[in-house]
């Protein structure tokens, strides 16, 4: 093995672009959109779709709202070809979107293709050829001339069909196969020839596809090779400039956005990024970017669960769980700082008269789930690392209780250290499990047997308590007074020799609607050697729900030495 293996490699040449002006830009409306899901998507399958399968792939594309879709090769076989026919001899194809498809520049492949495209309302002619170094040398062993020559013919050939296609609007799309790679001046000049013969206008423009067919570079680069082909290219306003990026270096969706920077109009890619390789462009991800900076996306992905189910059955491939805005945990938090920070964005837009009418501004959360069908329900999740603030949401959020902002702590100290026990993420009924257990209605060493709550006719204590109260089994009758319930029960304790507390803080608020409300409280006790300890009370009775809080914060604290 060679001590420096790296060194067989050499870096991409830059392009000679000092006044590039793509930095300075920003993207302000979608491209056109192309799904190649059908053609290059299908051919990375490791089983392609079935007819069936491609159908379905195809409605839904309709469906999100693409306008162009490559629907297949089919010269490549006889099942791409009879799926061509089936779209049109049964008339699948809605009349505003343009079907496409992808030849190779050989005279044979392309009579094959206009077959197939017989009685077609719109298409898009797809004519592809490789041209850069490492091709022309290694695969075709041919010269620049030649493999320019071999771009030509193949746009005679189809220029010569055109008029064959009587009812039918093609228009021609070219691509330089391994432009990313190819020189710059070179690619440009192949491109110019073959617009020699389409002759396009401005009325009726080619689609110049720029292919990123292997990633070479860092996108800023990918960049500059688009800028400085749209400056140069001399028929600019009679063409639409395409991307077709893959992600050979984890960087299409980057190397697209600033290629749209650069100029272009156009953009092909798959649902989720499924292509040869590491994948082709992740249109999925592009489109929702650009929704983030409040860009109309000009495709549906309001049900993003849907769009995806249809993408796992037919592609039976799976989207992974941190895949960006599709993945079952993009939008869940398990590290407690940002499930508080989370919880409290959540809140200030609940508080809110008119919450949609604001800026999305919640922390760690580009967009709202919600927009694309998702919900809040996995935003939080604990487990050992997750804080105080995502345990409180969870709490809240599933069973109503709104726990004092100085108890999460607390609470979250009590859960971790239960998740971290079991090494295991805890379901919202084992949080809240937990959280009774330790927190609500403890009735060891002290329960409430009986009480009643009378006036006293002092002015200055009001309230009596006279209840029974067992200890470790034994009842025990109490008495005490006090300016409220909760005062009057501390008194009885304390004559009784149980109080060495001092009480700190006490909330309450209802859970439920109508008849089946119930009261939530919670009590807060300082013992006297300064260690603080919650309780919270549930009843339906919020008297009740008071008294059992102060007893459940009592004998916490009785169980802590």
């Amino acid at each position: 093995m060679l001590k420096e293996p790296h060194k067989k490699y050499r870096p991409f040449e830059a392009i000679n672009l000092p006044d590039r002006q793509w930095p300075n830009r920003r993207i302000e409306r979608a491209p056109i959109w192309c799904s190649v899901d059908l053609r290059d998507g299908n051919q990375a399958l490791a089983v392609p779709m079935s007819v069936s399968e491609k159908l379905r792939m195809f409605e839904l594309l309709v469906e999100v709202g693409f306008k162009e879709i490559e629907v297949g090769f089919p010269s490549a076989s006889q099942v791409e070809f009879d799926f061509m026919r089936k779209l049109i001899e049964e008339d699948r194809i809605p009349d505003d979107v343009t079907i496409q498809v992808l030849v190779q520049a050989r005279d044979h492949l392309i009579d094959r293709t206009f077959e197939a495209l017989a009685g077609v309302k719109n298409a898009i002619l797809h004519l592809y050829n490789s041209v850069s170094p490492a091709q022309r040398r290694i695969t075709f062993n041919l010269s620049k001339e030649e493999v320019k020559a071999i771009a030509i013919n193949g746009a005679e050939r189809v220029k010569g069909w055109l008029p064959r296609m009587a009812g039918s609007s093609i228009r021609v799309q070219y691509s330089p196969e391994s432009f990313s790679s190819t020189e710059m001046e070179y690619a440009l000049e192949v491109c110019e020839a073959v617009c020699d013969v389409i002759a396009p206008t401005v009325e009726r423009p080619i689609i110049l596809n720029l292919p990123g067919t292997v990633e070479v570079a860092t996108p800023n680069v990918h960049a500059d090779q688009i800028e400085w082909f749209c400056r140069n290219f001399s028929r600019r306003e009679a063409a639409i400039i395409s991307l077709h990026t893959h992600n050979d270096r984890g960087t299409g969706v980057a190397a697209t956005e600033l290629g749209l920077l650069a100029g272009a109009e156009r953009v092909e890619g798959t649902l989720f990024g499924n292509g040869e390789r590491t994948g082709n462009l992740d249109i999925v991800t592009v489109a929702l970017n650009l929704y983030s900076q409040g860009v109309d996306p000009a495709l549906d992905l309001g049900d993003i669960a849907r769009v995806r189910e249809v993408y796992e059955q037919s592609t039976r491939m799976e989207v992974h769980p941190r895949h960006p805005y599709g993945g079952d945990l993009v939008f869940t938090a398990f590290s407690g700082s940002h499930q508080d920070a989370i919880k409290k964005g959540f809140d200030l837009r609940e508080k809110s008269d008119d919450p949609d009418s604001m800026i999305w501004d919640v922390p760690y959360l580009t967009i709202d789930p919600h927009d694309i069908g998702r919900d809040y329900e996995a935003i939080i999740r604990i487990n050992s690392q997750s804080g105080k603030g995502g345990v409180a949401h969870v709490l809240t959020r599933d069973f109503g209780f709104k726990l004092p902002k100085p108890m999460h702590p607390e609470v979250g100290k009590a859960v971790n250290r239960v998740a971290d026990e079991r090494g295991v993420e805890l379901t919202g009924q084992e949080i809240y499990d937990l959280f009774s257990e330790e927190f609500v209605n403890r009735t060891d060493p002290l329960r409430l047997v009986s009480h009643e709550i009378t006036r006293s006719g002092s002015q200055d204590a009001p309230y009596q308590f006279s209840g029974i109260v067992c200890e470790n089994g034994q009842d025990v009758a109490l008495k005490g007074v006090g300016n409220g319930p909760i005062n009057a029960f501390v008194h009885a304790m304390e004559k009784q020799g149980w109080k060495n507390f001092h009480l700190q803080d006490y909330e309450q608020h209802a859970i439920g609607q109508g008849s089946a409300t119930s009261s939530a409280a919670y009590i807060l006790i300082e013992r006297r050697d300064g260690e603080r300890f919650y309780g919270c009370g549930f009843d339906t009775n919020i008297e009740e729900a008071g008294l059992l809080a102060l007893l459940s914060a009592v004998n916490r604290s009785r169980s802590v030495a």
